[in-house]
């Protein structure tokens, strides 16, 4: 199971391969990108982004402030080890990559992935989104009677949004698939030959000179 550290790291790597960006640029990208409820705090941003310096991952650089405050601003930016660890990252097909937090991050990147990986992806997940439905809807049935109103209804709001996850996450697996290259049919080494007309005689024409 990734760790929260490592997703934050994959998603810095991620938004400084667009830009560079100073800290308070990068916490509320990466909260847009975290979602609701997953608020990212300096105190878990800057240690990460420490140990991502420490690795030469990316490197700061200091740039004058605004006019008005005058204080000069940190911006972090991606190093060459940085882009390598991102790509490496990215290319990584494992059950890590089709966690919650991990998948959502990785989705939002997949532009920088090839189709391949995509696909392995996205049927990873999946996958691993039916067995948990399958799970979820046995248990559901066995202890169904001895739920109250309410906690059933959270149990079943839990399944309908796991399958409506899994018919969305088919829909992506069908339109990549649609982009995969069609290879042409082999070609004949030669072309077949005109038939040759013939006289009423039976004979074959002669030029005519």
């Amino acid at each position: 199971m990734a760790r929260r550290g490592e997703t934050i790291e994959l998603a810095v790597l991620g938004l400084l391969h667009e830009s560079p960006m100073h800290g308070y640029e990068l916490r509320k990208r990466l909260n847009l990108m975290l979602g609701w409820g997953r608020v990212l705090s300096y105190g878990s941003l800057y240690p990460a982004l420490k140990k991502m310096l420490r690795a030469s991952w990316i490197e700061e650089r200091t740039v004058p402030g605004a006019a008005s405050t005058r204080r000069p601003r940190i911006v972090y930016q991606l190093t060459e080890t940085g882009q390598d660890e991102f790509v490496r990252l990215m290319s990584e097909v494992g059950p890590t990559a089709w966690e919650d937090d991990n998948f959502d991050i990785r989705f939002a990147f997949f532009g920088r992935t090839d189709m391949e990986i995509r696909l392995r992806v996205l049927e990873g997940r999946r996958s691993r989104l039916q067995e948990r439905l399958e799970r979820v809807q046995s248990q559901l049935s066995l202890t169904q009677k001895e739920m109250d109103r309410y906690a059933s209804e959270l149990q079943r709001h839990g399944v309908e949004s796991v399958e409506r996850e899994v018919r969305w996450l088919s829909d992506l697996i069908n339109a990549e698939r649609q982009q995969q290259p069609v290879e042409a049919p082999a070609q004949e080494a030669t072309a077949p030959a005109a038939p040759q007309s013939t006289s009423p005689s039976g004979q074959p024409d002669q030029p005519v000179t």
